[in-house]
């Protein structure tokens, strides 16, 4: 098996496109698909923001997308779709209806309204652009499309929370099929490394005056935080400022009830690094998207669904920048 050596646009037929806005401190990213590929969807969390994902279900019509949107601005953002939509009837893509091709773009958002500004949020014109820029290269991590404005361990409020981003990660499990993810990282919790056992990236420590939040160190540790009596007073009034937003894509040929499996196995992955994951706080929204290439059992492409997902967390967080107020991965690791 390999991995590090290839990307996520390595797999026929995906392009990724990216676009910020470092003033908002907001932005997109677009998987494009123009010929069309099998999607399913999996939603976790109590406060997703979502576009065009009934029809990913089973029993439901609709076979093919063309497009998923990955954006900010919280539900502002989903208008960048309408970008995407433009742009993909431009290019004759989209189902066939007999009186117009209409593109299908699922698309989920994140909250970044509290950084950068409130009043510019992703729009028709910057999901266009996202699409003008989309390419086979390997997709920026960090600060980057729909991570340009994601944070983490936000249960002390934004004063405590630190910079995250966009991360991506592909394996090739066999000769040529290939299991990648792409998520943008705006959690409630802290992001933990599996193999060091420590905070990456979360909550900070808290004190003012005789009031002391988080036993030592530099983080608070977000669970720790919710077990004690502040923690519980606090976690009624936490920001609702959260959500994991990402796709898996694969060129296993997977059936529409086998991708929204896949899509299902793949949440794994953000509960295996991110603690806590799934609450009411949070959206968790992932994607997954088969071009149908590669005969491979769906078990096999699930289990490393949920890798992939894991690693393009760790990635997001690695290679954020920290902005004024909000340090990074990297601000801490020496």
């Amino acid at each position: 098996m390999k991995k590090n050596e290839i990307s996520i646009t390595d797999i026929d037929g995906i392009l990724i496109g990216q676009i910020s806005d470092y003033d908002a401190l907001t932005g997109c990213t677009v998987i494009l698909c123009k010929d069309g590929v099998v999607c399913g969807v999996d939603q976790r969390g109590g406060a997703p923001g979502t576009r065009e994902t009934d029809l990913l279900r089973p029993m439901h019509l609709v076979e093919k997308v063309h497009a998923v949107l990955l954006a900010g601005g919280s539900a502002f953002g989903l208008d960048a779709a309408t970008g995407v939509m433009r742009y993909l009837e431009e290019q004759k893509c989209g189902v066939d209806t007999g009186f117009a091709k209409v593109p299908i773009v699922p698309t989920a958002i994140l909250y970044d309204l509290g950084i950068g500004s409130s009043t510019k949020r992703p729009d028709a014109e910057m999901g266009y652009q996202a699409c003008c820029n989309a390419s086979s290269e390997i997709p920026k991590m960090g600060n980057f499309g729909a991570g340009t404005g994601a944070t983490v361990g936000k249960i002390l409020g934004m004063h405590q929370a630190m910079k995250s981003g966009i991360g991506s990660a592909a394996i090739e499990i066999s000769s040529g099929v290939f299991i990648s993810a792409i998520i943008a990282v705006n959690a409630f919790g802290d992001i933990h490394d599996p193999n060091t056992k420590t905070i990456l990236a979360g909550t900070r420590s808290f004190q003012k005056g005789p009031i002391k939040i988080g036993e030592s160190g530099f983080f608070a540790d977000t669970q720790q935080v919710m077990r004690s009596m502040v923690g519980k007073t606090i976690l009624q009034i936490a920001a609702r400022q959260n959500t994991v937003i990402g796709a898996v894509v694969t060129n296993a040929d997977l059936t529409k009830d086998e991708v929204n499996k896949v899509a299902q196995m793949g949440q794994d992955g953000l509960a295996r690094v991110i603690r806590p994951a799934h609450t009411m706080l949070d959206g968790d929204t992932l994607f997954a998207l088969s071009t149908g290439k590669k005969k491979c059992d769906v078990n096999t492409v699930g289990a490393f669904a949920a890798e992939m997902v894991a690693e393009a967390i760790l990635n997001a967080v690695k290679n954020a920048e920290p902005i004024e107020g909000f340090p990074a991965c990297r601000s801490t690791i020496k």
